[in-house]
């Protein structure tokens, strides 16, 4: 019983910090827009482009959770402060990974995924013109 005990307080005592990550207040600017239109409207283009890693697939723009406020954060600070939105996008693709932006890059990791549907189009023409031929000859 006191093993039990003990190691319920050990489970609770290193599971604090993982819950006091959502107790912090939200960023300044998670849910505070920039105070010039121009600023806010290149903020606002880039967070539509960038994917939220804790709501799975949905945008920093429309999501609430903590970490896509503190994304959100992140790029209007760097907007406001004049830093170029492709610049950001790289910024938070080389911290966070591919993942973050929905328009991935091709690199030779990710070129099969763009050939793959031309490859397999050029194989079934292939296929199918051999069938064509051979239902005309009969």
């Amino acid at each position: 019983m006191r093993a039990l005990f003990l190691a319920l307080i050990a489970l609770f005592a290193l599971s604090a910090p993982l819950a006091a990550q959502d107790m912090l207040p939200p960023a300044p600017y998670a849910y505070k827009q920039l105070p010039d239109p121009a600023q806010e409207r290149k903020a606002q283009a880039l967070m539509e482009t960038l994917r939220c890693l804790k709501c799975q697939s949905q945008a920093i723009s429309d999501s609430d959770a903590p970490m896509a406020g503190d994304m959100r954060h992140q790029v209007r600070t760097r907007i406001a402060a004049g830093e170029d939105p492709e610049a950001i996008r790289q910024w938070l693709i080389e911290r966070y990974g591919d993942y973050v932006s929905y328009t991935p890059q091709v690199k030779p990791l990710t070129w099969p995924l763009y050939a793959a549907p031309l490859v397999f189009l050029a194989l079934a023409a292939f296929l199918l013109r051999g069938r064509f031929r051979g239902a005309k000859r009969k």
